[in-house]
């Protein structure tokens, strides 16, 4: 009996490994910026019951905003991925566990194009993307190991001036924050 028990317990211990995989949905910032989809993988370590640090490596799929004088954002989907250090505050210790977050590192966005239309002329031009240092903070609720979470990556914009046919510089903003809301489950990490 006291073999059971000591048996039972330790299956309810938290252990300190876990790895989160979750899938969502992706909404940039801006006018013109649509939708799309996001994976995520992030291996965890719990410091102890309450805090978790780890490493997220994300891609989202989007139409991203951008705008300068004069002309429209064209419609093409670009990938975003990200690579950051998170650490994750979970408020209880029962099965129902709201948390909060935040992270840093490093994010990939790709270009953007722009359409000037104009009765004598009809041109497209394209901003380049790049590598952004930027953040995340985070909401949401872990259930067991299912995990329901609400991400704000704060990433900065891109900037860049383009030299239109006419010869005048017009100077391109391209923004590359964006809204996360993802379901997922962790593998590992004891009963809870």
């Amino acid at each position: 009996l006291a073999l059971a028990a000591f048996a039972t317990a330790q299956a309810q211990d938290l252990k300190p490994f876990k790895v989160n995989l979750s899938l969502g949905y992706a909404r940039p910032a801006g006018r013109g910026a649509a939708g799309g989809a996001l994976g995520s993988i992030e291996p965890k370590y719990g410091l102890n019951d309450n805090i978790d640090l780890g490493l997220r490596a994300e891609f989202a799929m989007m139409v991203r905003s951008a705008s300068a004088a004069g002309a429209s954002t064209t419609d093409e989907l670009r990938v975003a991925g990200s690579y950051l250090l998170t650490g994750t505050y979970l408020l209880t210790n029962t099965r129902f566990r709201p948390y909060v977050g935040v992270g840093t590192g490093l994010y990939t966005v790709g270009g953007a194009s722009l359409r000037f239309s104009e009765a004598a002329e009809d041109e497209t031009a394209t901003v380049t993307g790049g590598r952004k240092l930027g953040a995340m903070i985070r909401t949401g609720f872990k259930a067991g190991h299912f995990v329901l979470g609400l991400e704000y990556n704060l990433v900065p914009s891109t900037k860049g001036v383009v030299v239109r046919s006419s010869g005048t510089p017009i100077t391109v903003t391209s923004q590359n924050s964006y809204l996360g809301i993802k379901l997922g489950f962790d593998i590992g990490g004891g009963a809870y």
